[in-house]
């Protein structure tokens, strides 16, 4: 049996800017340009006291919090200490996977440095990040990534908690149904239908009803609901794709979209610009009729998007593309960036991914919280 730990640093960007300036230390920080443009990049967690959030408009943000310091994000600094923390992750295992700058898999069945346990390697891990780097890390070690990424946020900030293999049913069977990846207000909304609000309940489901409902996904919830996740720690995968969807509370017509496509094509960049330095090449938009048929669009511009706005100004073209019936309507969209590249390629522009980083807070449009 695997034994997975998943890292995640604790306010990653706010927590590098409090470290570096004493004077912001105990203050609520906001990572993000000013202006009606903006959106929040990262929040120290006394500014998330106050509803602060990532992703959420930088002008929201200073209304919710009037006191809050806003600081301009400096994406080299921030990847410099991402690469010392997973340096320290491969002084313990060859298998590392990050996500982002700020969080990553570790597969520690077999350490490279001889310890008693998983949980002992996850120890030695959060202590070595605060020695070295003065930063805090939460941890969650389970047999594999799905139950490992919950438990790294059950004790946040600077925790570490274990689900142990025969405590997986015992820890599921109460948690929300919205724990599981995936499973937003819509799908609540769907699963509370049925008087599933839980995982237990979730798992009286069977799988063929499920699958029935929900397709795919519905399968995905069958195995979620009782711990199975058999992907394994994929190190060195470079990004192939980054996308961002949502499912409407009602269905809309094409002209009602454009809003929601924006918001999306923030979320997107922002995610992409967090994989650190590949450029995405690629516009996909994608759209799910009220009838459930998937409608995909794609643009491959000459020159890669260098900002949040200019991806969705691609993605926005591709909403003109789209050709349906005037009536129809839709139930979800989706923004991807693929096709990625290294920003040092010859047909990149060598200076293209510190402009890209910077840029990334500079978004059209923003989830509202």
């Amino acid at each position: 049996m695997r034994k997975i730990i998943h890292i995640d640093m604790d306010a990653f960007y706010a927590s590098v800017e409090q470290r570096d300036d004493p004077s912001l230390r105990g203050r609520p920080v906001v990572v993000a340009w000013r202006g009606p443009r903006s959106v929040v990049c990262a929040a120290s967690y006394e500014a998330r006291r106050y509803g602060v959030r990532s992703a959420m408009p930088a002008a929201r943000a200073e209304r919710l919090c009037p006191q809050a310091v806003f600081v301009p994000p400096d994406f080299p600094r921030y990847k410099a200490v991402s690469r010392e923390v997973q340096a320290i992750f491969r002084e313990h295992t060859g298998l590392v996977q990050p996500l982002s700058l700020d969080e990553a898999y570790l597969d520690v069945t077999e350490p490279l440095i001889p310890s008693p346990s998983a949980t002992a390697t996850a120890q030695a891990i959060r202590r070595q990040i605060r020695e070295r780097t003065g930063l805090t890390a939460s941890a969650g070690v389970a047999p594999n990534k799905f139950l490992a990424k919950i438990a790294s946020d059950w004790n946040k900030p600077d925790g570490l908690f274990v689900i142990r293999p025969s405590q997986v049913d015992a820890f599921l069977q109460p948690l929300p149904v919205s724990r599981i990846p995936g499973v937003g207000r819509v799908m609540q909304g769907k699963l509370a239908k049925f008087g599933v609000k839980t995982v237990g309940q979730l798992r009286e489901l069977g799988l063929d009803e499920l699958q029935a409902r929900f397709g795919s996904f519905g399968a995905s919830l069958y195995r979620r609901a009782r711990g199975i996740d058999e992907r394994p720690v994929e190190p060195n995968q470079p990004v192939k794709s980054v996308s961002t969807e949502d499912t409407f509370e009602a269905d809309l017509l094409l002209g009602e979209l454009e809003p929601h496509v924006r918001r999306l094509a923030a979320k997107t960049w922002e995610a992409a610009v967090r994989k650190g330095g590949r450029i995405g090449r690629t516009v996909v938009l994608k759209l799910k009729t009220a009838q459930f048929r998937i409608h995909t669009r794609s643009l491959t511009p000459d020159v890669p998007p260098a900002s949040s706005e200019a991806l969705c100004a691609v993605a926005l073209s591709l909403l003109q593309r789209v050709g349906l019936p005037p009536a129809t309507r839709y139930r979800l969209a989706g923004v991807a960036l693929s096709n990625f590249r290294d920003a040092a390629e010859p047909d990149l522009q060598p200076e293209l991914f510190p402009r890209v980083a910077i840029a990334s807070c500079a978004a059209d449009q923003a989830r509202s919280g």
